[in-house]
């Protein structure tokens, strides 16, 4: 399994902008054959930032996923509203 965690610190005045472009995003993520979990996260002390927790079944299903078209027009523009940081996991 591959565990995503992507950690956005959204920029100032662009959080409902974030979180409509998110919600597409996650609707249709966890709609893919090999999506486990696709959930979206709000920080409880520090504002505006997020974390997006993805679980996935294999490499493939990252593959396939970050070609998606959902994903390839969603996150460009998540992007330039938001400073991201990914780590990407695999279990043991």
């Amino acid at each position: 399994m591959i565990s995503i965690i992507a950690k956005f610190t959204v920029n100032e005045g662009e959080e409902q902008n974030f979180l409509a472009l998110t919600k597409d995003l996650i609707q249709a993520s966890q709609a893919e054959a090999g999506c486990i979990e696709y959930d979206l996260h709000k920080n409880i002390k520090e504002a505006r930032t997020y974390c997006m927790i993805e679980k996935w079944k294999d490499q493939d299903a990252v593959d396939f996923h970050n070609n998606t078209p959902h994903f390839t027009s969603a996150v460009p523009k998540i992007v330039e509203i938001a400073q991201a940081e990914i780590d990407v996991y695999e279990t043991l």
